[in-house]
């Protein structure tokens, strides 16, 4: 059954409380704006760097042998991505030859679930009713039920174990007969489940350590919960089970209690993949643009220059307006915080406070538009002042024609 907890907030307190909010609505305001300016400076700059780089690549044909004549020139070429160096994963003995190596780590937890409703009484006061829900679910961490709200639920949360997350790079992967700098060699994703063989004299430590931390939780097992997990282990193992790329900490793999824990292992293996980045030697640095742009891309499986290019020009596109989008958000936002006391002080009578709030966030809201365009296109006047003023030029031309030639002509008729 759900928990719930209910609070008052007195009239004065929300009056204050909207008061406070003056501040922060500005602040957000002010970043909003510098956001939405920034965002078409950094668009802008991308565009010409993506262009300057279009224009300036070529073709490396034979990735496998050097070409002298290509040094310092930004190349594209596809080649097998591979390493001799060995990885291992020095907390379980398990490791192969990889390009890299990943632990995932997740935790069988009670996670708490706010859900909170508001509602305006009569003389300004505010009633919230926040009701709590509780799931069992995988996490990336321990989740610390002793916070709980509701008391049934308080200190429910344990763990067989905490294991750290880890990733590790082979320092030496070659392409053809180059070498990818960290930066290429981070942005491969051939990855692969990694067989586990954890040493038996490991895996009953391990086993023993969960015990432990099982039975100070949960008690002694009884006899049919022991003989059910000994039915599922294959090595007598009650608590630490290995399979495939999975460790798992628990008695039933297949039936998650609370305080189980998951660790996924993975590697990065050799595969084919486009490299877009300037000649230095024997390996390679980012393309540096006239605006100090600089550029480098790794992607998986053949592509041509002028895919990467594209695809690299929509991603722009796409960063554009997603941060065109979450900085209008917050100049609204921002304006709402500002004016919001007004209808909490209305707020003695809910109705006309409701009202009241729902034309100040109309106004908020056109005037947050307003602005946001308005900073838009002085920052386009900034960054691309010739597209900027022709557009102006041409607006300017469009409101004369509809202005005075429209007026023009109704005086003719008259």
């Amino acid at each position: 059954m759900a928990y719930q907890e209910v609070t008052t907030t007195g009239y004065g307190t929300r009056v204050g409380n909207s008061f406070k909010a003056i501040g922060s609505g500005i602040l957000l305001f002010c970043i909003g704006t510098a956001l939405l300016w920034w965002n078409e400076g950094r668009a802008v700059k991308t565009e010409k760097m993506l262009d300057e780089a279009g224009s300036a690549y070529v073709e490396m044909e034979n990735p496998n042998k050097k070409d002298a004549s290509l040094e310092g020139e930004l190349i594209c070429g596809t080649a097998l991505a591979t390493t001799e160096d060995s990885l291992i994963d020095k907390d379980f003995g398990v490791g192969a030859k990889a390009i890299a190596l990943t632990r995932k780590v997740e935790y069988y937890q009670w996670v708490e679930h706010a859900q909170e409703k508001r509602e305006d009484k009569l003389g300004g006061k505010e009633v919230t009713t926040t009701t709590y829900t509780y799931t069992k679910e995988w996490t990336s961490r321990p989740v610390e039920s002793a916070q709980f709200k509701d008391p049934a639920y308080q200190n429910k949360n344990m763990v067989l174990t905490t294991v750290e997350e880890a990733e590790q790079y082979a320092e030496n992967v070659s392409w053809g007969a180059y070498k990818l700098n960290e930066s290429l060699i981070h942005s491969i994703r051939s990855n692969e489940g990694l067989d586990l063989a954890i040493a038996e004299d490991l895996l009953k430590q391990l086993d023993k350590s969960a015990q432990t931390a099982y039975e100070r939780f949960y008690g002694v097992n009884d006899s049919i919960n022991k003989a059910m997990a000994a039915a599922e282990n294959k090595k007598d193992l009650e608590y630490v089970h290995q399979a495939g790329n999975i460790l798992y900490y628990g008695r039933v793999p297949g039936s998650p209690e609370v305080g189980d824990v998951r660790v996924t292992f993975e590697k990065v293996v050799p595969a084919k993949v486009t490299v877009m980045a300037v000649v230095d030697g024997d390996t390679f640095k980012p393309f540096k643009a006239k605006n100090g742009k600089r550029f480098q891309t790794l992607v998986m499986g053949k592509k041509s220059g002028d895919e990467i290019i594209e695809a690299q020009k929509e991603a722009n596109n796409m960063f554009l307006w997603i941060l065109r989008i979450v900085g209008i958000l917050m100049v609204i936002g921002g304006l709402k915080g500002i004016f919001g006391f007004l209808e909490t002080i209305l707020k003695v009578v809910p109705f006309i406070a409701g009202i009241f709030g729902w034309g100040v966030g109309i106004v908020c809201t056109v005037i947050g538009v307003v602005w946001s365009l308005i900073v838009i296109a002085i920052a386009w006047l900034f960054y691309r002042p010739l597209l900027g003023i022709s557009l102006l030029v041409i607006a300017g031309f469009l409101v004369w024609v509809f202005a005075f030639k429209g007026k023009d002509k109704l005086m003719g008729v008259r």
